[in-house]
């Protein structure tokens, strides 16, 4: 019944080498440019150490099919192809459905908004710092050699290759940017439940818990491995947003009236209560995934995306 209600999309996750360039969107902007989709200097407080790349056409200037534009920075429809198959090879070369194909978008997007937030924000790579990066991959791949020929077989030159990885490092800073203001610690409820899948047994449950029998007896009848505990979570931690307020609204040693969800028919008992409680690994993992997902939702509410391919 609890359970992280978001999957993290591989955007960042740089383990080996497919999966790490599965995140790794190719951009034709210099590190500079991400902010806007034009060059553009970073704020006067950072020290400006421009990459090496040449930088990319204006916007309106280029002649190549264009897949999307992200608050004017273009996305080719060569590195959406490239990331569909990408994707596709990653999952064993099987064509990709709507929805996958709708991820891969989706990803793009966030990224590209990610990066440009950071250069907002003050964010600057240095040629030093991509060309570390740059070993780093190659040293995983197995040299420089198999680094080249990963690249020609996945579409890159060594520009895009370069220019690529620099919009991914900065998705990856700003992603850490909103991931540091998430608390350690927040208010935190102890509860059990007991889950029925019946309305007419729920009804039943309720009528002898409001006569007196013990929740903890009726709760082991029914879930003899763990006796119902759910253990202690914050707010925004359980599947259904209306159990939890039920569950947080309840007074200690409380039980609720059933509550119905997809789950089923729950009663449920608060435990205990603290205030400032902090946050097991999973919790604080789910609540991370939650703010970012939360960016990416209002910045792209508020941004400009231009489509030029069906969704």
């Amino acid at each position: 019944m609890i359970r992280l209600q978001f999957y993290i999309k591989g955007l960042f996750c740089l383990g080996v080498m497919l999966a790490l360039l599965s995140g790794c969107r190719r951009v034709e902007a210099t590190a500079t440019a991400l902010s806007t989709g034009e060059i553009a200097s970073p704020p006067a407080q950072v020290e400006q150490t421009p990459l090496a790349s040449p930088t990319q056409p204006e916007p309106t200037a280029t002649s190549l099919p264009l897949a999307m534009k992200v608050n004017g920075l273009e996305i080719t429809l060569a590195e959406y192809e490239a990331e569909i198959k990408q994707f596709s090879a990653a999952r064993g070369g099987a064509e990709l459905s709507a929805e996958e194909k709708q991820q891969v978008l989706n990803n793009l997007i966030e990224q590209a908004l990610l990066a440009q937030a950071a250069f907002q924000q003050g964010y600057s790579l240095s040629e030093a710092q991509l060309e570390e990066r740059i070993a780093q991959l190659s040293a995983q791949i197995g040299g420089a050699e198999a680094l080249a020929t990963w690249m020609q077989a996945n579409g890159y030159s060594e520009q895009s290759f370069r220019l690529a990885l620099a919009r991914s490092m900065a998705a990856a800073w700003m992603r850490d940017q909103i991931i540091a203001q998430v608390p350690r610690a927040a208010e935190q409820v102890h509860a059990r439940q007991i889950l029925l899948y019946n309305s007419e047994e729920a009804d039943q449950v309720y009528s002898l818990l409001q006569a007196g029998n013990d929740f903890g007896n009726l709760a082991a009848k029914y879930d003899p491995v763990t006796r119902g505990d759910l253990g202690w979570f914050p707010r925004g931690y359980l599947a259904d947003p209306k159990l939890e307020e039920v569950i947080f609204s309840l007074q200690v040693e409380a039980f609720s009236p059933v509550v119905e969800t997809l789950a089923g028919y729950h009663i449920v008992q608060l435990l205990e209560r603290e205030a400032q409680r902090p946050l097991s690994p999973e919790a604080l993992l789910l609540l991370q995934i939650q703010a970012v997902q939360d960016w990416l939702d209002e910045h792209r509410n508020q941004s400009q995306i231009e489509l030029f391919i069906a969704e």
